[in-house]
């Protein structure tokens, strides 16, 4: 005896609630970008052109988490019983890609520099950065309840946040070049912003890989959740249990549950739902209920 579920729509996804912020947020990183590539090329400062290729990046990266979205939203079909939920983790993957592919681009850009310091324009160059550093807050403010539930939105918002963090790494650097005419502050500004980021997108990398290979979520504890199962009046063994992630803030478990007398396995069920939903907060729970015999007759799955 089990319970299963049939969904004809679409699970609703964490970053479907945040569309607008979004969209606001790539309407202001679209503005500002052409400006900063502009004034990158005129200024001649890597640190002004390493923010402007990180801004292309994020009207990518928020176009794509968009876009994702819509898709996300879809309804299931008898080929995708998920629908297309997926999606929204592929982006999160996909940007954190591009911000260390980005990473080392600028890194490769700081040593050619180095090796030849250009003469830059503090001056226009304190000015773009300036105006980037009030559209980037603007934006991180935009994304940042999103950031908390969604892989998704919380992959745009660090390309954000590493504008930000560019923005006043330009800052310092026009500031230093125009006191002091140290130009190798330049490319030493540009690597670090580049440098910076690495942690906190390794991260989103690794969590967006832990979902797609069907990790289990980092909240939950495998362990006490099966004791919570086996301490189920009538429950006698619990085997084949599985939870995952399908999107962001949407577990699934399945599982096989055995009880001593199959009388009361409607009583287990209602009482194993409850006991996960309450307790480990997974509402789409798949279970099984089998008797000892029912068992033994399983093959061993070795997964």
């Amino acid at each position: 005896m089990g319970e299963g579920h049939s969904h004809g729509a679409a699970i609703p996804s964490a970053a479907g609630r945040h569309q607008k912020p979004l969209y606001a947020a790539l309407a202001l990183t679209l503005s500002y970008m052409a400006a900063e590539i502009i004034g990158g090329i005129v200024t001649g400062s890597l640190a002004l052109i390493a923010d402007a290729a990180h801004m292309a990046t994020d009207a990518g990266g928020l176009a794509l988490a968009l876009f994702a979205i819509h898709f996300a939203q879809k309804n299931a079909t008898p080929q995708k019983t998920y629908g297309y939920l997926r999606t929204e983790i592929l982006a999160a993957l996909t940007n954190a890609v591009v911000l260390l592919l980005l990473t080392i681009y600028i890194l490769y850009e700081a040593y050619k520099r180095f090796q030849s310091p250009p003469e830059i324009l503090s001056g226009p160059m304190l000015a773009v950065a300036a105006v980037g550093l009030v559209v980037n807050l603007i934006s991180m403010k935009l994304l940042s309840a999103g950031s908390s539930e969604s892989l998704n939105v919380q992959g745009a918002y660090f390309e954000v946040l590493s504008d930000m963090l560019g923005s006043l790494g330009v800052i310092a650097a026009a500031l230093i070049i125009m006191y002091t005419g140290w130009t190798l502050a330049d490319p030493i500004i540009g690597a670090g912003i580049g440098l910076f980021i690495v942690p906190r997108t390794w991260n989103l990398l690794k969590q967006a890989v832990h979902v797609l290979m069907e990790g289990v979520p980092a909240e939950i504890d495998v362990g006490l959740l099966e004791k919570a199962l086996l301490e189920i009046p009538g429950v006698t063994a619990v085997h084949d249990l599985h939870v995952w992630t399908i999107t962001s803030g949407t577990d699934s478990l399945t599982g096989h549950v055995v009880v001593t007398d199959m009388k009361d396995a409607r009583s287990v069920l209602k009482t194993a739902k409850a006991v996960i939903e309450e307790k480990f907060n997974i509402d789409h729970v798949t279970i099984q209920i089998e008797d000892a015999e029912m068992r033994a007759a399983e093959p061993v799955l070795r997964f």
